[in-house]
């Protein structure tokens, strides 16, 4: 099986193979890592799908990515432990489907990343005999998923950045009751000051003692396990060609699906579904590419990204080049630079994007609670409004990220109900939460890793 190696977006480091990709995260000239050569998935691979689970589909899909380097068995082994929920794939109405993600251990989509991802990260590490400390920032539910995943994994830290005043108070317990290796930090700003924050720590010197990882969609080994879900969702429907509305922050979920495209999977379109944050629509029509800053704040609170991180790969393969220029310390001094500009007619062949706001997704839970008896949330409510916009005579697979009862405020508001609370959501009431607060400042935050882990 051919091996697979990973380059960065930015074009200055070097090659490196998947091992490498996943414990770094990030290249050292900040770039993104890609798949030199992607691999491909089969027709008659493709068409024996429907006759699988979602663990076997998922090992057969990461296989070739990661070669030799796991033994297939093991790797089955790791997929089946990963995956031990409910992917259920809902007829709507019409040609609309919706894709629930969100019946994993946290209620979140990202669960199907984060659960493989941490034993992938264990075993690489063990290996080689790493310690780790997985650091990540997150507008919403990254945050919860990472931290349930990694939690009391041997050799591993996980530090968790979340903006204070823009996640919803459940999404918070789920990252600030957990204790043992796990470290929240409250942040005073938006989630690209989080997100900021991260990508420096990754490329300071100072700081390699800690061994230093991601877990947030800009680390490869995020978006792998996402292709998945594409294949499988697809292999459900048994239709020849569907289209994604995908809730779109980071556009780490919707990278999953472009390259689930570039592997064989037969998709007419993406829909990049963004909420008030609309820099990629804006993009889409006028060719020019400037991020929202300060990023708006929405109800769908993962997608409060005014300057998502892997748009950098989005443009890669389209042949265009968007990076942020630094200093010599590497401190941001203009975000989302586009050197190079990508095939904007491939682009807009290949996906529609809709920006969507908080009256429309007000609308859009009321009228599927009340037309369809679907309790939907704001991140759901958004893929799905985008859908409608769209008017797309295929087959469409719309979304949903999280479970309803992460936002029981706004389904109070405007229902008149409790949402109902799923098994990995009840408890968190009442549980001693414990985290940092600190300003948006990268003194301070190094300050903080060095006194909580002192080398």
């Amino acid at each position: 099986m051919e091996r697979i190696l990973f380059r960065s977006t930015n074009r200055q480091s070097s090659e490196v193979d998947f091992s490498e990709a996943l414990l770094r995260g990030q290249a050292p000239d900040y770039g993104l890592y890609m798949p030199v050569k992607m691999p491909v998935i089969s027709k008659k691979e493709i068409s024996a799908f429907d006759r699988m689970d979602y663990p076997h589909i998922a090992c057969t899909i990461m296989k070739k990515f990661l070669g030799e380097d796991i033994p297939r068995e093991l790797l089955g082994k790791m997929a089946v432990s990963a995956y031990n929920f409910d992917v259920p794939v809902q007829y709507v109405r019409d040609n609309l489907y919706i894709l629930w993600l969100t019946k994993g251990p946290t209620a979140s989509f990202k669960d199907f990343a984060a659960r493989m991802m941490a034993q992938l990260m264990q075993y690489f590490a063990s290996r080689e005999s790493r310690k780790l400390t997985v650091l990540v920032a997150t507008s919403g539910d990254t945050g919860g998923a990472v931290a349930n995943a990694f939690h009391r994994l041997d050799n591993t830290n996980v530090v968790v950045l979340f903006p204070f005043r823009e996640v919803t108070e459940r999404q918070r317990k789920q990252m600030t009751t957990l204790g043992d290796n796990v470290f929240p930090v409250a942040v005073k700003g938006k989630f690209d000051d989080c997100q900021a924050i991260v990508k420096r720590a990754f490329n300071d010197s100072e700081l390699e003692c800690l061994g230093l990882t991601s877990a947030n969609s800009i680390n490869f080994g995020r978006l792998m396990p996402q292709i998945v879900y594409y294949f499988y969702a697809y292999s459900r429907l048994k239709k020849d060609e569907v289209v994604f509305s995908v809730p779109s922050g980071n556009f780490g979920n919707i990278m999953g699906g472009v390259f689930a495209k570039k592997m064989g999977l037969p998709v007419k379109k993406f829909i990049a579904a963004v909420n008030e944050n609309d820099e990629f629509p804006e993009f889409m029509e006028t060719g020019v590419y400037k991020p929202v800053v300060p990023s708006r704040e929405c109800s769908s609170n993962a997608m409060n990204v005014g300057h998502p991180s892997n748009l950098s790969r989005l443009m890669d393969i389209y042949g265009g080049w968007l990076t942020d220029e630094r200093d010599e310390i590497g401190t941001v001094l203009k975000k989302g630079v586009l050197k190079i500009q990508p095939d904007m007619k491939k682009m807009r062949t290949d996906f529609s994007s809709y920006s969507v706001t908080e009256k429309e997704v007000d609308e859009t839970i009321t009228a599927y609670f009340k037309n369809c008896g679907i309790l939907i949330e704001p991140h759901g409510a958004v893929g799905i409004r985008a859908a409608e916009k769209d008017d797309c005579s295929s087959p469409v697979v719309c979304i949903e990220t999280a479970d309803p009862a992460k936002f029981p405020e706004k389904i109070r508001a405007l229902l008149n109900l409790e949402p109902p609370l799923p098994f990995s959501l009840s408890g968190l009431d009442g549980v001693r939460e414990d985290f940092a607060t600190m300003e948006s400042d990268y003194a301070e935050f190094k300050n903080l890793l060095r006194k909580k882990f002192p080398r």
